[in-house]
């Protein structure tokens, strides 16, 4: 996400610290080299105007160029109009006084609109609501099953009917089942095509004006660009849409239709997919994002995703393991599946500053973690609690049982015995406490 962009503006903007005192001429040069990265990055060439336009009439002032670090000064300048045109804050879900909630969510074919009413209803229902997904798409009958699969995997109801043939009848009738039943949030995943035509935005209109949704919300694949931006547009002005939301995140490193998208619409971006598994919906927060592309990370994020994931009981079970050296290979297991629960471990290390810059050049391959764990199940349960009983023949013998090698085996083994002696070191250190929990 961003991953171009990020690269070329911390090269920008560390020629420009390079500087010193900077002349407007020197403000120039950057912004230039600005332009061209967002214009790069796939962001909407008037947006882009707007923005360099902005970030001069601010930057080349007498109290940035003539105070003590002006380049800090410029940095801060781009950081802020980013944030302004990404709208500035997070944008919620707005419920309504009297439940339930209709949302209504609208797109094309292959904008991932299925999946993203399914974690959107799993977000609502971790918020302490009782949401309801309604399958609506009566012209895609394999979206029926797949929300039907969704749903049952998050535990959520799925009103659908092979009955009825209308979906404006369908989605009333959704709506009825849904005050019997006592549920307060209502998801519509209605129709979408390969492009946007009269009958479509017929069927749309018609739904709107029967249930009256309280948000309509465009889900958008970011990695299409400026398709995206140019399709959100359309929608609006037919249709009328509340917000957006943005999927295909971790596979878009340019990050154009984002930085273009609320811009051109006028409308906020509520929500990010950031991966195909359920869990991975994050709502959109501007400065969080911004900092993200400025290469400063985006601790607070991976704190709440930590928070989610790590148990407190279990991490005070984890912390007493390790200040009574029995630290095991099950222990590190269990760790491993709760950091790739989190999500691709390159998005967990973009939230963490500096780590970009520090990783660089290393690919970060999450096969890796499949590899470790099928090395780790192949071990009795004796290997596993003690690791000085893995000679060559157990050795080879797991590799065998897990599809590995016996380097593989071996590498992991010293990494283990390594990590060991990083949390002696540190246990011996004096007044050394370890936190309640990992983040």
């Amino acid at each position: 996400m961003f991953e171009s962009l990020t690269e070329k503006l911390e090269s920008i903007f560390k020629k420009l610290k390079g500087r010193g005192l900077l002349k407007e001429e020197d403000v120039d040069a950057a912004l230039k080299e600005v332009r061209l990265a967002l214009l790069e990055a796939d962001v909407n060439f008037k947006v882009v105007k707007d923005f360099i336009q902005h970030v001069r009439e601010r930057a080349v002032g007498k109290e940035v160029l003539e105070s003590l670090s002006p380049a800090q000064q410029v940095i801060k300048i781009v950081y802020e109009e980013l944030c302004t045109l990404l709208g500035t804050t997070n944008t919620r879900i707005q419920l309504a006084p009297n439940p339930p909630t209709v949302i209504m969510m609208i797109g094309l074919h292959g904008s991932g609109k299925t999946t993203t009413s399914a974690k959107l209803a799993r977000f609502f229902k971790k918020e302490g609501r009782r949401p309801m997904l309604v399958a609506a798409d009566l012209k895609r009958p394999a979206a029926i099953d797949q929300l039907a699969t969704l749903g049952k995997q998050i535990d959520i109801p799925v009103f659908s009917s092979k009955d009825v043939k209308d979906s404006v009848a369908l989605c009333d009738d959704a709506l009825k089942r849904s005050r019997l039943d006592g549920r307060d949030v209502v998801i519509l995943d209605t129709a979408g095509r390969l492009h946007i035509d009269e009958e479509l935005m017929n069927e749309l209109k018609q739904i709107k004006a029967r249930v009256n949704p309280r948000e309509i919300l465009l889900v958008a694949d970011a990695m299409t660009g400026q398709d995206a931006v140019n399709m959100a547009k359309s929608f609006n002005e037919k249709i009328g849409i509340d917000g957006i939301i943005l999927t295909k995140m971790d596979g878009d490193a340019r990050g154009g239709a984002a930085l273009s998208i609320r811009h051109v619409t006028e409308k906020p971006i509520k929500f990010i997919g950031i991966g195909e598994k359920i869990d991975m919906l994050e709502p959109f927060h501007p400065d969080r994002i911004v900092r993200r592309i400025l290469g400063m990370g985006d601790v607070l994020t991976l704190i709440e995703q930590a928070q989610e994931t790590f148990d407190q009981k279990e991490a005070e079970k984890l912390r007493e393991r390790i200040l009574e050296e029995s630290f095991t290979f099950d222990d590190l297991k269990d760790q491993l599946k709760k950091l790739r629960s989190m999500g691709s471990l390159e998005n967990l290390m973009s939230m963490i500053p500096g780590m970009n810059r520090a990783m660089k050049d290393i690919k970060v391959d999450d096969k890796e973690f499949i590899k470790v764990e099928a090395i780790i199940s192949s071990m009795t349960r004796e290997e596993k609690r003690n690791h000085n009983i893995l000679n060559g023949s157990r050795r080879k013998r797991i590799a065998m049982g897990s599809g590995t090698t016996v380097t593989d085996v071996n590498r992991l083994i010293k990494q283990f015995l390594e990590m060991k002696k990083m949390m002696k070191m540190f246990k011996g250190k004096k007044g050394f406490r370890l936190p309640k929990m990992p983040f």
